[in-house]
């Protein structure tokens, strides 16, 4: 859209956010970035030490793609196949060159100049390093913007200039929640309007009486702290509907911060600016849309704690341009409960409107996510994404070529991946492929359904060791797990977020058997989140104690937390109930598997649970086994979690324990 009064293009930084690190191998290289203007890019790549660059040239168009949304951004992919194999082992600098259209070919204008905070101390442009093995891993979730604790991605930036090239991690995994797309602050939300205006990306009609389009929205009295009000409602004839909510209009979203929740794609897109670099909230005025006093105490809150985040975002950046970076979605990157039962999907996606808001949010994955993984697996649906985006007229976005991207998306089953590292990573998808409940649509689905969890096991076949993310942790805490599943005996599983490997019999027998399976690997290292605290375990079957060998790491959240009294009691009352000599142990679905939680240092004695914004770091050896599980805090409070004893009888206690 063009708006009376929008400032001039060259106001606007030519670089808006990026370039972030994807993924790297001996003879690919991919970066994302986000830009102003078309430009051309030309990429120079030189070893540590060496005068003579790897590569120094002017990126071809078969090289970049780029996605033109509206007047004044344009997303690229730079992707660069290799002729000259890139060095294990050694540090590698990259300059991205732009040039913007009309100017002279032999000027190039470099990061340091349009991106130096991405520079680290010392340095003109950022590097990489490319290991022959993981032997340090770095991975976490939940990167909520508007919450008080600080930045895991900005204590990322801290290690990194404090580690040598040896000592750097080979990639940063982020497991899910890298945006709240269904819990945003007011500002936040100011900011993405702001963004959207300055930009001007298109005007989005949508499926809805009121608001007509993404503009009426922008101006709706309901606008901020009221969305709720204007998400789609469903009515439902079944059984489960009527008894426990009396057959009432009952919301399609379940978050319950679902006040700013974003609707458009042009909302979506600029939340990824805003989230990555501190560059797009140069846009950003101190206008504060609400008049109500309460709403207004409220806005000038959260710009407080938004100002915090955003005078850490340039380290995040930087770490962001410094590591190989890989992501996958949980919940909150679209919604909260995001296909939790196939009554959620039924209610969801027949309605028009919740359909449009759930695929624009897949969308903006897509663009700002998945296609860094997986480069080569979305040319279809770019294609579409392209066509939709060229067809824009007189500003505004073609409905029915959205909604068929949308349909293609959210019919896709190629979100998953596996990294050919040493040892591999293999990355599930646990929200699209789900186990649906033939005991009743309300019930919470299996994470993922009989046919994804054969071809995991058909990916493991052969391995030695492998790294497994899981965004929802395979062995989670059990007596969170009871509580969930009571909610859910009583038909409220929305409620407490009954999303665990546990909670579909299916899913879980299946799964357990893939860990007993007698071709299995020796060593699984499980990186999951979501939950925002951090536990390790060490598993083992009970009549296989030699293998094979499974730790359960969880980190979360990178920038939120449970809520600490809350959290206290919950591991104390499950360390009281499912103790190594209690018979509850033995009426759960992992029975047949030994539990030894590991002590994070610095929690009292007998406490497993960590609860502290950060960044996970997990050291392996060259068998694949951990070392060195820490969380290192972004308030700087790091807590190791130390392996269980070896004490002949403290091993006999430990080993019963089914947390």
């Amino acid at each position: 859209m063009t708006t009376a009064g929008a400032s001039r293009s060259d106001a606007i930084p030519q670089v808006l956010a990026g370039p972030i690190l994807r993924r790297v191998s001996e003879q690919r290289l991919a970066l994302w970035v986000a830009a102003r203007e078309p430009v051309r890019w030309r990429l120079k790549l030189t070893v540590d030490g060496d005068d003579q660059p790897l590569l120094d040239r002017p990126l071809t168009d078969a090289e970049h793609t780029k996605l033109r949304f509206g007047g004044q951004l344009r997303v690229y992919l730079l992707d660069v196949e290799l002729t000259t194999p890139l060095p294990r082992d050694q540090l590698i600098h990259y300059n991205l060159g732009l040039q913007g259209d009309g100017e002279n070919s032999h000027h190039w204008h470099w990061i340091a100049e349009w991106a130096p905070h991405l520079c680290l101390p010392g340095h003109d442009s950022p590097n990489f390093i490319l290991k022959h093995r993981l032997d340090r891993v770095f991975h976490g979730s939940c990167r909520r913007p508007h919450h008080p604790a600080g930045d895991g991605l900005a204590r990322v930036d801290l290690e990194l200039q404090n580690s040598t090239a040896e000592q750097r991690p080979a990639l940063l995994m982020l497991t899910g929640d890298q945006i709240y797309a269904d819990d945003v602050a007011g500002p936040m939300l100011h900011a993405c309007h702001e963004v959207i205006r300055r930009l001007e990306l298109p005007v989005e009609p949508l499926p809805a009486e009121e608001p007509a389009d993404s503009e009426a929205l922008r101006l709706h009295p309901y606008g901020f702290y009221h969305r709720d009000d204007l998400l789609p409602h469903s009515e439902f004839n079944e059984a489960v509907t009527e008894r426990f909510f009396g057959g009432v209009r009952k919301p399609v979203f379940t978050s319950a911060s679902a006040g700013n929740h974003l609707i458009t794609l042009a909302e979506v897109m600029a939340m990824y600016l805003l989230v990555w670099s501190p560059r797009p909230w140069e846009l950003v005025d101190d206008h504060i849309p609400v008049s109500l006093p309460r709403e207004r105490d409220r806005y000038l809150e959260e710009r407080q704690t938004l100002l915090a985040f955003r005078q850490t975002l340039p380290q995040a950046a930087r770490a962001l341009a410094h590591l190989p970076s890989y992501m996958i979605f949980d919940d909150h990157d679209i919604t909260d409960d995001w296909n939790l039962s196939a009554l959620w999907e039924s209610t969801a996606y027949e309605h028009p409107f919740s359909r449009r808001i759930i695929g624009n949010a897949l969308v903006g994955y897509l663009v700002n996510q998945a296609w860094g993984n997986t480069p080569e697996r979305f040319g279809e649906h770019l294609k579409t994404l392209n066509q939709l985006l060229a067809n824009t007229r007189d500003g505004r976005l073609d409905a029915a070529t959205l909604d068929q991207l949308i349909d293609a998306l959210l019919a896709s089953q190629q979100w998953h991946y596996t990294l050919d590292t040493t040892p591999p990573l293999v990355v599930l998808d646990t929200r699209t492929r789900r186990w649906r409940s033939e005991v009743s649509r309300a019930r919470p689905s299996g994470l993922m359904d009989w046919e994804a969890l054969t071809e995991f096991q058909h990916e493991l076949i052969g391995r030695d060791s492998v790294i497994v993310v899981s965004p929802a942790p395979v062995f989670g805490v059990k007596l969170i797990e009871v509580i969930q599943a009571v909610f859910t005996w009583f038909g409220q599983p929305l409620m407490v977020d009954a999303e665990n490997w546990m909670a579909h019999r299916g899913a879980a027998s299946v799964l357990l058997n893939i860990f007993r399976h007698s071709r299995t690997p020796a060593n699984f290292v499980l990186l999951s989140g979501d939950v925002h605290y951090s536990f390790v375990y060490d598993v083992r079957l009970r009549h296989r104690p030699d293998a094979p060998r499974i730790w359960q790491i969880t980190s979360s959240g990178l920038k939120n937390q449970f809520p600490g009294a809350l959290l206290d009691w919950l591991d104390r009352i499950n360390r009281w109930l499912f103790a190594s000599w209690s018979p509850l142990n033995w009426f759960t679905k992992r029975r047949r598997m030994r539990i030894r939680p590991r002590s994070p240092r610095g929690r009292s004695r007998g406490e497993r649970l960590w609860n502290g914004a950060g960044i996970g770091e997990v050291c392996l050896d060259a068998s694949g086994q951990p070392r060195r599980i820490r969380q290192l805090g972004a308030d700087g409070r790091d807590t190791e979690f130390d392996a269980p004893t070896t004490d002949a009888r403290q091993l006999g206690r430990t080993s019963r324990e089914s947390t």
